[in-house]
């Protein structure tokens, strides 16, 4: 980095951030995938991106245009002719229900001459909350409120709801049929598999009520007796690979994870600054992945292993955290706080963690900061980082140091961003 003009470590880490940010905003990288203006066009989606998307499509697409999605409170986009609705998430309420269903009920109403573009983001799960025939919203509430605290990675959360819902796991591209459909996904799962993404709505699914069961039965998930009912009797089953109901459909993933770490690369780079890709698919408990990524950092920092420094390791992914305290956190902030336990002060090392939607589990910030002083300082503000660590009030801990990264709805989601920079010996 340029000595004379070189910024502080959180502030490049900011700007590795905001790299990462931009690369996977909906203007960035929707408009080279919109189809070209022919017949009907109508528009549904949810996520986290969904009306940012929506607005792209507005911009990018005359003619005839219709159509609904549904987002996050406070993630709205103004719109001319696609509606958007705001709804809950990660918890699913009556405003998502309602939207589902009348996102269903326009797939159903389309002929083979339409297109249905659909527009796919995180999120897109919990705000499409229809819940399927013989269950109820609070049944499907009490059982996302349980899979959100017991550590099961999205893949798993994602089976069951499927199973649970009566427009997920590839029902709405089926009640679509026979229009042609084209899915746009912002990917926000590790492994960008379509049909993990907002639950997959127009992606057949290989996944089983059985499969749901097991999940419910590893992390010891007591459901309401209708829920255990649909998924035994196999009433819950969704569209299967095959079903000729799809063959009129097309998925492209339009941003991913890795394509917003290789942005953060390049802007490393530019900097001065070498980086090193550890993965897009990070996932674990939040906590062990940071033990891991301390030991590679320190490293870095007393063997020049795997690089010398400057050097920044960046990663995404989504970590898990099994809730077992009372504090308020996010899986950033409790990933940042384990990893600033886990370098105990080391010299030169500083990080960032931070959800690319903006929002670090259902807190207001993004996630957080940590520097190589971030111990001694937490010492002389009477903060005991383990016993933080304990509740799992990574919020509460990064919020007293004034550390916490907040930037507000980003409208994207690519899920977690984390780079440890590892300054080196002349600072």
């Amino acid at each position: 980095m340029d000595s004379h003009a070189k910024p502080s470590p959180a502030a490049f880490l900011q700007t590795l951030f905001k790299a990462a940010v931009a690369a996977a905003a909906p203007a960035a990288c929707l408009p080279r995938h919109l189809p070209p203006p022919r017949g009907r066009t109508v528009v549904v989606g949810a996520g986290k991106a969904a009306a940012a998307m929506a607005r792209v499509v507005e911009d990018h697409l005359p003619g005839e245009l219709s159509g609904l999605v549904v987002t996050r409170y406070g993630h709205g986009v103004p719109c001319a002719r696609i509606e958007v609705v705001e709804a809950a998430h990660p918890l699913p309420d009556e405003a998502g229900r309602a939207a589902a269903g009348r996102i269903l009920a326009v797939a159903q109403g389309l002929t083979s001459d339409d297109l249905l573009l659909v527009l796919i983001s995180g999120g897109g799960s919990a705000l499409l909350a229809l819940p399927h025939e013989g269950i109820t919203l609070a049944d499907k509430q009490q059982v996302s409120r349980a899979l959100l605290k017991s550590g099961a990675g999205i893949g798993e959360m994602n089976c069951v709801r499927k199973h649970l819902s009566a427009i997920k796991g590839g029902r709405l591209a089926a009640a679509a049929y026979p229009a042609r459909v084209l899915t746009l996904a912002i990917s926000d799962v590790p492994g960008d598999d379509p049909a993990v993404v907002a639950s997959g709505p127009t992606v057949a699914d290989s996944t089983t009520c059985a499969d749901a069961l097991a999940i419910l039965e590893k992390y010891r998930i007591a459901v309401p007796p209708r829920v255990r009912a649909l998924l035994e009797s196999g009433a819950g089953e969704t569209p299967k690979p095959g079903d000729l109901r799809f063959v009129h459909g097309e998925t492209r993933i339009v941003a991913t994870a890795q394509a917003s770490l290789e942005a953060a690369a390049a802007a490393a780079r530019a900097a001065g600054v070498t980086p090193l890709i550890l993965g897009d698919a990070i996932e674990g408990e939040a906590r062990e992945v940071a033990k891991a990524l301390a030991g590679m950092a320190k490293s870095c920092g007393r063997h020049g292993a795997p690089l010398r420094p400057p050097c920044v390791l960046l990663s995404g992914g989504e970590t898990t955290v099994t809730v077992k305290g009372q504090g308020r956190g996010g899986r950033n902030a409790e990933f940042l706080l384990a990893l600033a336990l886990a370098l105990d002060g080391a010299p030169g090392i500083h990080a960032i963690a931070c959800d690319t939607d903006g929002i670090d589990g259902t807190e207001d910030n993004a996630g957080a900061v940590m520097t190589e002083d971030t111990l001694a300082r937490a010492r002389a503000a009477g903060l005991d980082a383990k016993a933080r660590l304990a509740d799992n009030d990574g919020y509460g801990f990064f919020a007293a140091l004034n550390d916490l990264v907040v930037t507000g709805p980003t409208r994207t989601n690519v899920n977690d961003f984390r780079a440890i920079y590892i300054e080196g010996s002349s600072r």
